[in-house]
């Protein structure tokens, strides 16, 4: 359930943490929301700006299974990438916890599992990256490199219908997660990096210095 209220139509403050103000500082910013919300272009934007190292779960995901997703998706089933995908999670967090200052690019499933949820929230503070189905089935069908190595989510289904229908069930999941929410339409990388810093200052997670001139 969503909490908090409009701000400026910069983005939206979402699920209030029990932490609460205990965020003072953090040493995560975790990106969630569906393929072609621009997670890893803003995420690398956001971390040069703060001077933190950046990852991209995918990546991490590939590194370890030596595959693309689409492979990983088509010769060991979903269920085994989803296990990939928790402990590149996992290996993430424990860097966080241990003092790295990072900016994590998700990927768009990673919400599908509690304990994924539950550790992305008590690691860092969690941004969720918005855009309309139509928008998001332009950005994908325009990424031809993010085709070849990521699998349909939606086996004979149009782009706009795949991600229509996906987003629908995973809307709440992404809602629950996030600690804000951004708009990425109609924005460039850049506008959405500015208003994802306003929204964590705003809340507490970063302070008024925090970022590299």
């Amino acid at each position: 359930m969503t909490r908090g209220g409009e701000t400026g139509g910069t983005g939206r403050a979402a699920g209030a943490d029990p932490a609460g103000s205990a965020f003072s500082t953090i040493s995560a910013i975790f990106l969630i929301g569906y393929r072609g919300s621009g997670k890893s272009s803003v995420g690398r934007l956001l971390a040069d700006r703060l001077g933190w190292g950046f990852r991209d779960t995918d990546r991490i995901v590939e590194e370890l299974a030596g595959k693309t997703i689409a492979r990983c998706f088509a010769e060991d089933g979903e269920p085994a990438f989803r296990d990939l995908e928790s402990d590149a999670l996992r290996r993430v967090a424990a860097h966080a916890g241990g003092g790295e200052r990072l900016v994590v690019a998700t990927g768009g499933g990673i919400v599908l599992r509690e304990e994924n949820v539950a550790l992305l929230r008590r690691t860092g503070a969690v941004v969720w990256l918005t855009a309309s189905p139509a928008v998001l089935g332009e950005r994908i069908g325009a990424d031809r490199a993010s085709a070849a190595s990521r699998p349909a989510l939606a086996p004979g289904g149009s782009s706009a219908g795949e991600v229509e229908r996906v987003l629908r069930a995973r809307e709440p999941l992404y809602r629950s997660a996030a600690h804000v929410e951004v708009s990425a339409e109609g924005r460039s990388p850049e506008g959405v990096l500015e208003a994802i810093l306003l929204l964590l200052r705003e809340r507490g997670f970063l302070g008024r210095q925090e970022s590299k001139a």
